[in-house]
């Protein structure tokens, strides 16, 4: 059988022998130096008096846009929250360091709402509580799903530095992004679905309408797989964001966020800054071929994609490989994921590396150890993408999610057979 695989993929014996080096050990030695080299580099930059770091950007470049979002909202000012001149004009003046920053508003109107208690602090303070509150967010949810993987509880120190270690989470914490948000709810629903409530898994997937694209891969798995307690629970969660929204500010605001959907080509320049640190099927044939070819091939390799998650979910594979297709066809199909987004993959990660090490003697578990390592480090390598044109870490992303296929196939097929 083994023979078989292997002349089948060539990459198998070459998976094999990497995997085989892959030791607790050696993987905690890796996961310490590069913790000690970002957390070197994170500090020098910023060991600076006042809010700029030490080439001139500002600290939690990010959290601005939320911190300005929270101010508009204290004040009720829902007719400026999608007017870009209006937020550089209200960031100069509640952060003067902030002058030169430009951005756009592309955040739902509901989190305005929810930072408005942090926009009544000072800008550094405020960011301190937020930067504090996604690592606590962050740490919950990964113990949260450690606690149920058995194959992963004898190696709790390699987890807990390879959680610290993560490339995703130490740019969410640099960027001030709020990500750390998308993966409570995607956690919250993976625990709720184990248990059988489907109904809080569905309202906590109506908690991503803050970042719609990420609840995209969620919605059309759970309607095509007819999951209507799911379906009906976030559409209450999404009922709920609107009508708080629409009491606060009127119907206009939301009319205008809706309306920033029928411009995306306007967009585009705000979405593409920096776009090798993207982590998605529309950057990595962005960045290695013309646009008009690019699209063509995001949109037909973003459709085999959404096929197989919806065809893994159509069986009864185990829930842990299920859910994590689920996340990582989320990310591949994603129109814009940058770096810090990937946290919502640290799930995956956890349970896919669960089963590996549980079904250590099945013919694939090399192949998934192996790419599960890639998945981890390659982000690393974003920055490089500038000269090679070639993001490496969506292409194991992509080979994860088809061998993952593979397993959970497999598991139809003996389904099946009995």
């Amino acid at each position: 059988m083994r023979a078989a695989i292997g002349h089948r993929f060539p990459l198998h014996s070459l998976f094999t022998r990497f995997s085989a080096k892959l030791t607790a050990r050696r993987v905690q030695i890796q996961a310490t130096v590069l913790l000690l080299c970002t957390l070197t580099l994170y500090g020098i930059d910023i060991a600076t008096p006042g809010l700029r770091d030490r080439v001139g950007h500002l600290k939690g470049p990010d959290f601005l846009q939320f911190y300005i979002a929270g101010s508009l909202a204290n004040q009720n000012r829902g007719d400026a929250l999608y007017d870009p001149a209006a937020n550089v004009r209200e960031a100069v003046r509640i952060v003067p360091e902030a002058e030169g920053v430009v951005y756009f508003p592309f955040y739902g109107p509901q989190v305005s709402l929810f930072f408005a208690p942090f926009a009544r602090l000072p800008y550094g303070y405020a960011l301190l509580v937020w930067t504090s509150l996604s690592a606590a967010i962050y740490a919950a949810c990964c113990f949260g799903i450690w606690r149920h993987c058995y194959g992963l509880k004898p190696h709790g120190r390699a987890i807990l530095l390879l959680a610290i270690a993560y490339p995703a989470f130490f740019a969410l914490l640099t960027h001030g992004q709020i990500s750390a948000l998308a993966l409570a709810w995607f956690t919250l629903a993976y625990l709720a679905l184990e248990r059988g409530w489907e109904f809080a898994a569905g309202m906590s997937m109506g908690l991503l309408l803050f970042k719609p694209q990420l609840g995209f891969i969620a919605a059309a798995c759970f309607l095509f797989c007819r999951r209507w307690k799911v379906v009906a629970a976030a559409l209450i969660s999404i009922a709920v964001q609107v009508a708080i929204v629409w009491i606060y500010y009127g119907l206009a605001v939301i009319v205008n966020y809706c309306s920033m959907f029928g411009q995306f080509d306007k967009l585009r320049p705000f979405l593409d800054v920096k776009l090798y640190q993207n982590h998605s099927l529309r950057s990595f044939w962005t960045l290695l071929v013309p646009q008009h070819l690019a699209t063509m091939l995001y949109i037909l390799c973003a459709a085999a994609f959404l096929v197989i998650a919806v065809l893994a979910w159509r069986t009864a594979a185990p829930l842990s490989l299920r859910y994590s297709i689920l996340l990582l066809v989320t990310v591949l199909v994603s129109p814009h994921l940058y770096v810090y987004d990937l946290v919502i993959l640290a799930p995956a990660l956890m349970l896919v590396g669960d089963w590996a090490l549980q079904h250590s003697q099945d013919e694939l578990s090399p192949e998934i150890l192996t790419l599960l390592y890639m998945s981890f480090v390659l982000p690393l390598l974003g920055p490089i993408t500038r000269f090679t044109h070639l993001q490496l870490s969506v292409i194991a992303f992509a080979l994860l999610t088809v061998v993952l296929f593979r397993v959970v196939s497999r598991s139809a097929v003996k389904e099946e057979v009995i």
